[in-house]
Order: structure tokens, then C-alpha cells, then sequence
């Protein structure tokens, strides 16, 4: 056989074999591929069929809504955020690159710290003024300087007084009478020891101290110059006596004071003075000793408020052996205080959202599904907030990034809120006798309560109310902002009423309904 005939048959038996091959290839691939999708399809089942606007509205089989448009489908492990349509649902990447991070809601025992500053100043009850009962003159100053330490009996000054003189020569001669009648009646002597303790009376009322008396009972001779002693320790804060003065009855010449302790006058803020309790200790350091912390205790909290600084002043009791505090000097003080509770339910700070209305955390209920929940919030301490209700021990919220999966929840929200509108709209468009003039599609959530406050300048209303199970809110005390303020003006705090909410924004429930709760009589015949 010619060897190009031989040639050309190889080559097209080749090609069929290679096109055979492909065909066969390109067979099973595609039965591959129809398999994989089929499989998949088989994984991913279809439970039901949800409304395409977000209505509550669900069906078995493929159907359209008013306006044309698809119901989507819900497949097998989406049922969470279907059936709860105020969850929150974002992808794993997302919740990465959010950064998104969650704490346990735990039980602790909450230390606040509250600070003020304050100045020192003297002990009230322990400042003495030396005030002069007499006329007179100062021969000598003993105590000439201010800031002078002087103890109690401490001789002051040497003064002269004409008065003086003639208190001691009757003291004297009362005395005498009382030895002179040693024999007498016991009417004489009575009387004469009257006199004399009388005139040992004046001198005393003269602020005589006892060893000068005690002088003047044993020389039996008036003395020129008598000394004025101190009647307490402490330190001279003024010295208004001078040598060779003539001074007046009721002049001041000196003010002492006991500075072994002293009281700190911290300026407390309104908002922390219910942490603040007679008996509580108090940290005190001041900029003149940096290394050194002083402890003292509350003693009095004062009635009134500074009107210019909306502080209170808070009173310590500081002991100061060393004398190291001084009058009007400046520091700064600490008190820390516990929950009375012990420990109580907490989340940080950083997990709650407040609304205005109403203060909510996010819950974590599954790889990237979130739980707005309602919570009933109490004291707040080194970061963290009590939870009084809503929340359990063991529940995972949202500390890192939950604003702004509140944002996304918002954004979705108002989405939602828009295709409500439309469809609504388009459906009274379609059948006007669907929905009786004047009533309101918003789904509403019924609950009875009372009435705690009311701020009629602002349309809110705090209502301790029972739970709300369409809501799956516990009983709580919160606020809600009246739809039409007008709606509490026949309503007073302390009224037992039944009411309804509704979502007027993502996460902000509003009042939109109140009346009276019917309160039953039991009528008994007598």
C-alpha cells in the first residue's frame, strides 16, 4: 500500500479516537457536575417560602405577593433568622472584619471609685478663742509668735488690770472673814463661807487659771500682774495681742487650734453622692507629700448644693499626729465604694446600646446571629453595669463592633420599613376594603403595668410593666416615649394601666396605646 494512503488512514483513525474521547470525557463531567449540583440542592433543603418585603407572612410552595414579586426561599439552617426577624445575621468574613468580640454576662462584685478634691481645714470643735472678761493691760507676752505650739495650762501673757486687783482683795478678805469666824454661829460662818466662795467664783468667771488662785490662796496677798494660761492644746492661728496693749472686755487676742486631727472638706458631685455613706473610708494624698496616703472616715455629709458647681461638700475625719496637714491646704481624695448586693449579674459597659427609650445588648446566638435583648440595667462600676433583667449568667454579648452591627440591624431595618410602606400602599391600592380607614398595619405588643413617672414636657412615661411575650421581654422598669404625647395626659404616676408598643424604629418601641386596667370589686351581700 502506498505509504501516504497508509499515512492519511492512521491520522483519521487518531482523530477518531481523540474525538471519541473528548465525548466520552465531556459525558462524564457534566454527569459530575449535574451530580454536585444535585447533591447540593439535596443539602441545602428548602423548608419554606418567606415574604420578599419582610411581612410575617410564610408559605410551603413558590408563590408571589401582591406586587409580583417572589417569595425566597429558607433553606435548612437559616430557620433561626427567618423565624426571628429581629435578629441580627452577618457573614463569618464580615464578623472578622468587623472585629467583632464577645464577653460572658458573669456575676461580680462591683468596686466603684469616686474622686473629689478637698482642702483641709481645722476641727470646728477644736478651735479656742482667748477673749478677755475685763480691762487691762499686757505687761508680757509669753506667746509672741503665730503658729506657736502651746499646751493646755501653758502661761499666754502677763497682764494688769485695776479690776483684777480688786477681785483678788475681796477673794482675800472673805477668806479671812471665814478664819475669823471659827468660833462663831453656824448662821455666821455659813454666810461667810458664801461670801467667799462667791468672790472665788468671780475670778474663776475671769478666766483666773487654777495655779494662780492656788497662788493667791497661799501667799494671801493680791498679785499685780496676773498670768493668763491656755485652756486647751494646739497652735496659735492668730495673735492679735501685742506688748504693753491696752485691751477691752470681749477683744480677741489670740485663736488656737488642735491640729491632731482635721477635717477634709471634699467637694463631692451630685451624681456620686449616693455612693458616699457616714463611716465610709476615704484615700487622701496631697501635692505636698506625693508618697504618702492618708486614710480617714466620713463623718457628715453637708444638706445643701453649690449651685455654681453642683457639688456637695462631703466632711473626712483625718488624724494628723505629725502635724504634716495644714489648715487650707489642697489634695485629692478617693472613695471606693461596693454594691450593698454583693455580687450581682454584670456585662461591660461597652455591650449596652441605649436608645434613649430603653438600653439594649446584643446576644450572640450562633456563628454570626445576633439578638438585640432589652435589658433593665442598675448600679455601674469599673466598666461594667448590673443587670437587674433580660439577660442570665452564661450568655455571650456583644463588647467590640456592636455598634455597628446595630448600624447594619438599622439599615435592614429601615429597608424592611420601606418595603412594608410599598407593599401596603400598593395593596390599598389594589383593594381599598382590605383595611378599615384609620387603623394602623404595625404589629403591636399588648402588656399591663404601672405607672412609676411621667415627664409630660418630653411625652415619656417610666412604667414598671409585666412581660411582654411577643417580645420575649421580662418584667422591667424602662421608658417609653408616648406615640402622641397626649395620650398620658389623663394618666398620673402610681395608676395601674394596660398599654401597647410598636416598633417605630430599629430596636425603639413606642407607646401607642394606654388606658386604665379594670380593677375587679368583689360586691358581697350583707
Amino acid at each position: 500500500m502506498n505509504p501516504i494512503v497508509k499515512l492519511s488512514l492512521a491520522a483519521a483513525v487518531a482523530a477518531m479516537l481523540l474525538y471519541t474521547g473528548y465525548r466520552w470525557g465531556s459525558a462524564q463531567s457534566q454527569k459530575t457536575v449535574n451530580g454536585d449540583a444535585a447533591q447540593s440542592q439535596q443539602a441545602r433543603k428548602i423548608l419554606y417560602y418567606r415574604n420578599p418585603m419582610g411581612l410575617p407572612d410564610t408559605s410551603p410552595v413558590p408563590k408571589k405577593d401582591p406586587m409580583g414579586m417572589d417569595y425566597l426561599p429558607v433553606y435548612q439552617g437559616e430557620e433561626d433568622i427567618s423565624a426571628n426577624p429581629g435578629w441580627v445575621k452577618i457573614s463569618l468574613d464580615k464578623v472578622q472584619k468587623l472585629g467583632v468580640r464577645t464577653e460572658t454576662a458573669a456575676m461580680r462584685e462591683l468596686m466603684r471609685t469616686v474622686r473629689a478634691v478637698a482642702t483641709v481645714q481645722t476641727d470646728e470643735r477644736k478651735q479656742f478663742a482667748v477673749v478677755t472678761k475685763f480691762e487691762g493691760w499686757i505687761q508680757r507676752l509669753r506667746v509672741n509668735t503665730t503658729g506657736q505650739t502651746v499646751k493646755k495650762g501653758d502661761a499666754l501673757m502677763d497682764v494688769y488690770s485695776p479690776d483684777l486687783i480688786t477681785a483678788q482683795q475681796e477673794y482675800l478678805i472673805a477668806m479671812r472673814g471665814l478664819q475669823s469666824t471659827a468660833g462663831g454661829t453656824a448662821e455666821v460662818r455659813l454666810a461667810m463661807r458664801r461670801l467667799e466662795e462667791s468672790a472665788l467664783q468671780r475670778l474663776r468667771n475671769m478666766d483666773i487659771a487654777e495655779p494662780e488662785i492656788r497662788r493667791l490662796q497661799r501667799e494671801g496677798e493680791a498679785q499685780q500682774y496676773m498670768t493668763l494660761r491656755a485652756k486647751a492644746d494646739g497652735v496659735v492661728l492668730e495673735k492679735q495681742a501685742v506688748e504693753g496693749q491696752r485691751f477691752m472686755p470681749g477683744d480677741t487676742l489670740y485663736r488656737i487650734a488642735d491640729l491632731a486631727n482635721v477635717w477634709m472638706l471634699a467637694d463631692v458631685f451630685e451624681q456620686d453622692l449616693g455612693m458616699i455613706h457616714s463611716g465610709q473610708l476615704a484615700t487622701v494624698r496631697v501635692d505636698a507629700y506625693p508618697g504618702k496616703v492618708f486614710n480617714g472616715e466620713v463623718a457628715f455629709i453637708y444638706p445643701a448644693i453649690t449651685p455654681e458647681t453642683r457639688t456637695a461638700i462631703v466632711r473626712i475625719i483625718l488624724p494628723n499626729p505629725d502635724k504634716l496637714l495644714k489648715p487650707a491646704m489642697y489634695a485629692r481624695v478617693e472613695f471606693a465604694s461596693s454594691h450593698s448586693k454583693g455580687k450581682v449579674l454584670t456585662v461591660p459597659d461597652s455591650a449596652v446600646l441605649d436608645t434613649g427609650t430603653r438600653r439594649v445588648v446584643l446576644v450572640e446566638r450562633g456563628t454570626g446571629l445576633f439578638e438585640p435583648r432589652t435589658v433593665k440595667l442598675g448600679f455601674h462600676a469599673d466598666g461594667y453595669a448590673e443587670v437587674l433583667g433580660g439577660l442570665q449568667p452564661g450568655e455571650a454579648v456583644v463588647v467590640k463592633a456592636n455598634f455597628l452591627i446595630d448600624a447594619e440591624s438599622n439599615f435592614k431595618s429601615a429597608v424592611s420599613g420601606f418595603g412594608h410602606s410599598s407593599h401596603e400602599a400598593i395593596a390599598h391600592e389594589q383593594d381599598v376594603t382590605a383595611e378599615p380607614a384609620g387603623k394602623s398595619a404595625r404589629i403591636t405588643h399588648h402588656s399591663t403595668g404601672t405607672i412609676e413617672a411621667m415627664d409630660f414636657a418630653h411625652g415619656v412615661v417610666t412604667l414598671t410593666h409585666a412581660p411582654i411575650p411577643s417580645l420575649k421581654w421580662p418584667a422591667m422598669t424602662m421608658d417609653f416615649r408616648a406615640h402622641e404625647p397626649t395620650l398620658l395626659h389623663a394618666f398620673k404616676p402610681g395608676q395601674a394601666i394596660m398599654f401597647e408598643i410598636a416598633e417605630e424604629a430599629a430596636g425603639e418601641f413606642v407607646l401607642v396605646r394606654i388606658e386604665a386596667a379594670e380593677v375587679h370589686h368583689d360586691h358581697r351581700e350583707h
